[in-house]
């Protein structure tokens, strides 16, 4: 049985360091996308970067908020407190909050904000102290990102949380790291290679898409993942490198409906002849005369 699909849509950093923008993502998603979750991220760029990378410039310009790739960095991160206030927004909407967390610092800021759940993306899930730290001081659920990792390093990340007992608690994500991900690249059948290794050791298997349109995830769903995060936008058109491959309201909207749909209706016949059948075959199934 295909359990319920939890749709997350991912707003990242995709609030351009506004509060009013973070506050409209949320109920938005909330209210009209019908999401299960929200997630933000939560950096410490002088933590997270060398400094050549913090002093270095923004790799695509036009997408800058900062004279240096750090000073872009620092413009759109959000302190604790404003991410207690988007906690609180979202249980005012009805929407579960999480965040992304980057570095140690930021786990432990968001993990004293008794999230539901924690993410760790991709470029981070090497972060052993980090990853040791929320295991032994953070209850919640953890999801966790494979994209540019080894199978190698997939081994290493489930045993340590294997080891520490909290594989129950651990969500992983097929993903491939690109903005947008082209269609060759996206390797659904990943899914089905985690399932095999991965899926009576955790809690689930999920997908984090950054390609285009929504068919993909339906398909992503249909393998096993049950769990299905997207980025997401208000509009594909503002500054910021995220927000290309992110889905506007009206794309979470419509995954969240499809999603919803294909859950339904994956099952078997309740019984030969539904009761929906019956009437037409009373009128329409040939009869020998």
């Amino acid at each position: 049985m295909y359990r319920k699909p939890y749709i997350i849509a991912e707003a990242g950093c995709n609030h351009m360091g506004r509060m009013d923008v973070a506050r409209d993502l949320i109920w938005t998603a909330a209210t009209f996308c019908k999401a299960d979750a929200i997630k933000f991220q939560k950096r410490c760029p002088r933590e997270l970067l060398t400094r050549e990378q913090y002093n270095a410039p923004h790799p695509n310009p036009a997408n800058a908020y900062g004279d240096t790739y750090g000073a872009h960095r620092e413009f759109l991160e959000l302190d604790a407190g404003q991410h207690a206030q988007l906690k609180a927004w979202c249980e005012e909407a009805g929407i579960t909050y999480s965040t992304s967390v980057w570095d140690l610092t930021s786990a432990k800021e968001i993990a004293a904000l008794r999230p539901a759940f924690i993410k760790i993306p991709s470029a981070c899930n090497n972060h052993f102290e980090m990853l040791q730290w929320l295991c032994d001081h953070y209850e919640g659920e953890i999801q966790l990102s494979f994209g540019m990792t080894t199978h190698e390093e997939e081994e290493q990340i489930v045993q340590l949380f294997e080891k520490n007992g909290r594989a129950k608690d651990l969500i992983l994500f097929s993903c491939t790291s690109g903005y947008p991900v082209p269609f060759k690249d996206v390797a659904l059948l990943e899914i089905t290679r985690m399932r095999k290794s991965y899926e009576s050791r955790v809690k689930a298997i999920g997908f984090s898409g950054h390609h285009l349109g929504i068919s993909v995830d339906i398909a992503a769903y249909t393998l096993g993942a049950s769990v299905i995060e997207r980025h997401y936008t208000l509009d594909r058109t503002w500054k910021g490198t995220d927000h290309v491959a992110s889905l506007e309201p009206d794309g979470v909207r419509r995954l969240a409906r499809n999603l919803h749909a294909v859950h339904d209706a994956l099952a078997f016949k309740a019984c030969e002849i539904l009761p929906i059948e019956q009437a037409q075959r009373d009128k329409l199934k040939y009869k020998k005369a």
